[in-house]
């Protein structure tokens, strides 16, 4: 269950500084932004498909997850997002899982405003969570609340 600390920080958002490579050729790149626009329309969070107009690359769309993103040929870089608000959504969590079937290889750690952290590994397509994710409380992407791990977390 959920604690009421836990409950008032989802309300005003859980800050998050993301880092890590992904090996997403540039050729997906428009197809990656779709899968991700269907999949952040129907999700929790800032993104309104309709409300901007200026949501045509990845970067742009990971600023709505949180991160900041810089291409650099088949590779995306994610870093924090100083120049906008990064916090995490349904949404957030809607973008790293949409990208899983254009991601080659790569890790993204999250590491959240209380100090617990997990990371995203990519493979052939598919996505794995490694850790306990401290906005929602899961052990995977869109999974149920579980137990807080120990207060001595690493």
């Amino acid at each position: 269950m959920v604690g009421i600390d836990r409950c008032r920080v989802r309300a005003v958002g859980y800050l998050v500084w993301p880092s890590g490579r992904l090996n997403l050729p540039e050729s997906d790149d428009v197809a990656a932004v779709a899968a991700v626009k269907a999949a952040m329309a129907v999700r929790d969070g800032w993104f309104k498909p309709d409300a901007s107009s200026s949501n045509e690359t990845l970067a742009d769309m990971a600023e709505w997850a949180g991160a900041s993103v810089i291409r650099d040929g088949d590779w995306i870089e994610f870093g924090y997002d100083d120049g906008g608000d990064p916090k995490w959504s349904d949404q957030a969590t809607a973008f790293y899982v949409a990208i899983a079937p254009f991601v080659r290889s790569g890790i993204v750690q999250i590491e959240g405003e209380d100090g617990f952290g997990w990371s995203y590994t990519y493979a052939d397509g598919q996505i794995t969570q490694q850790g306990w994710n401290g906005w929602d409380g899961s052990i995977e992407p869109f999974g149920e609340n579980v137990s807080l791990p120990p207060l001595d977390h690493p």
